[in-house]
């Protein structure tokens, strides 16, 4: 099993930060640069007819097949927020066969939230890969509980020694869910392995909150970036996460 490039990204719809531009041909440009084997995004429009009329340069299929293309051939996507003129929620994007997919609702009274999970077909790999890609809610309790949900999926349908990946907007700005994540599910946070606390992405051009995250188990991180320098910070009013995994012994396929 070869290294995992990974990036997670809120891409606000694909809007610039006070929604002045539509600029998804950019981000596209842009996400296809760091050459991620797998994308988390959040806030992914999967239908909009009220945009799709009047925005310029508006893509003519969904968001996440367009920015997928013909570099991601397989993709997943998660509808969460549905309202009158279309959808929106999450998507994973990979360069590997997805086995199966589900998305779970996990919204609250006041908002639509989801848990993408997908499992991949990695070369080498003695099991799928696991993937979740979220987008928690903006309160503490309605978070706690999603995480809560979220460590009883894994625990009742990822294998233990299974290579697993949980990446996305954690809205977690009290910076207590790692903790939680830690002790139910033994996870590691890639900047909080690396360097002993979580990167601030948010807002993009002045980041102050450590918002969006990279969770991994049975896998090794050797190397984390959130990307803010040139092109990132002009973009969606968050930062990405860009960060390389490689396999740990247990995952791998054993000779002969």
């Amino acid at each position: 099993m070869k290294p995992l490039r990974i990036l997670t990204y809120n891409i606000h719809k694909g809007f610039s930060t006070g929604n002045r531009q539509f600029i998804l041909q950019k981000i596209k440009e842009s996400i296809k640069t760091v050459e991620a084997d797998i994308v988390f995004l959040q806030e992914v429009i999967g239908e909009h007819e009220k945009h799709s009329n009047s925005v310029k340069n508006w893509p003519t299929n969904s968001q996440f097949e367009f920015l997928a293309d013909q570099t991601w051939s397989h993709f997943a996507y998660g509808k969460n927020a549905v309202y009158q003129e279309g959808h929106h929620g999450n998507a994973i994007l990979s360069k590997f066969p997805i086995i199966s997919w589900s998305n779970e609702d996990i919204s609250t009274v006041l908002e639509s939230r989801g848990l993408l999970h997908a499992e991949l077909e990695v070369p080498g790999s003695r099991h799928p890969v696991h993937v979740f890609c979220i987008h928690f809610g903006l309160f503490e309790k309605d978070r706690k509980n999603q995480i809560l949900t979220l460590a009883r999926k894994i625990s009742n349908s990822v294998p233990a020694d299974a290579p697993l990946i949980i990446a996305g907007d954690f809205n977690d700005w009290r910076e207590n869910a790692s903790d939680l994540l830690i002790e139910r599910l033994q996870l590691n946070e890639v900047f909080l392995n690396r360097n002993g606390k979580h990167a601030v992405t948010f807002p993009a051009w002045l980041p102050l909150l450590a918002l969006d995250r990279v969770y991994y188990r049975n896998l090794e991180c050797t190397s984390a970036i959130a990307l803010r320098k040139g092109m990132w910070s002009g973009l969606s009013d968050h930062l990405p996460i860009l960060t390389e995994l490689t396999p740990s012994s247990q995952v791998m396929i054993e000779p002969g």
